[in-house]
């Protein structure tokens, strides 16, 4: 599902395949698990993570196909990629996301995960898709998305309008760092901007803690969420 390449203090992790990466438990928890070997390594010196995938897709979301028999499903698929997104806030060290395709609803909060995004312009767009799929937009998606862009104008333009957003409309947008004119350029730009990063010689730790402070609104509504979720687990078993 995923792969983790060490070079130098730059880590690869890579979605693999040619499939659209779509976030099922089985995907996450391969993510997952890479991330937790990067926790438990030590953060001096310095290190960075690119995030990266084959295909024509960064990812496409939500593995709704898997999730629309079961309510359960659903609730757990969403709950994998609550804890996921919190996993990427207190990594102790930069991220970056080389969108080398497209990033749609989930796919794109996966990128936005990252401290800073890049993108190839050749291919590809960034889309939160709920407007056109008839779905509401989970409290912790949005506060992703105002702390990711701060253009209120823009964030309605993604979110009300489903906008489907090229390389060099996001950059514009203040939501992608830079534009490339291929996959491969696209992370051969990653990979300078984490070798940039790694000679600051940050601590990691004090990296990781000050991300956390910075999206602390974005973790209040994931553990809102939790806790949301389980009381209406709650409840249903009582009845």
């Amino acid at each position: 599902m995923c792969t983790l390449e060490k070079r130098g203090n730059i880590y690869i992790l890579t979605l693999t395949g040619l499939g659209e990466h779509r976030l099922n438990p089985t995907l996450i928890d391969s993510i997952r698990s890479a991330l937790r070997r990067l926790h438990a390594e030590p953060t001096s010196p310095c290190s960075a993570l690119i995030t990266t995938a084959h295909g024509k897709f960064f990812s496409n979301g939500f593995d709704l196909a898997w999730a629309q028999s079961s309510q359960q499903r659903l609730q757990l698929m969403a709950s994998k990629l609550k804890s996921l997104a919190s996993e990427f806030i207190s990594l102790p060290m930069p991220t970056i996301a080389a969108v080398t395709g497209h990033a749609s609803a989930a796919g794109m909060i996966l990128a936005l995960c990252h401290d800073y995004v890049l993108m190839r312009k050749d291919r590809g767009f960034l889309y939160m898709s709920e407007m056109d799929i008839r779905l509401v937009i989970p409290e912790w998606f949005m506060a992703f998305l105002k702390c990711k862009i701060a253009d209120p104008n823009v964030r309605r333009e993604v979110i009300m309008t489903a906008a489907k957003l090229t390389a060099e409309m996001a950059v514009v947008r203040g939501i992608v760092h830079s534009a490339h004119d291929s996959p491969e350029e696209t992370v051969d730009a990653a990979v300078r901007l984490g070798e940039e990063l790694v000679k600051r010689g940050w601590d990691g730790d004090v990296y990781g803690k000050n991300r956390m402070v910075l999206l602390s609104e974005v973790s209040e509504k994931i553990e809102l969420d939790h806790d949301t979720v389980k009381e209406e687990m709650k409840t249903k078993s009582k009845l």
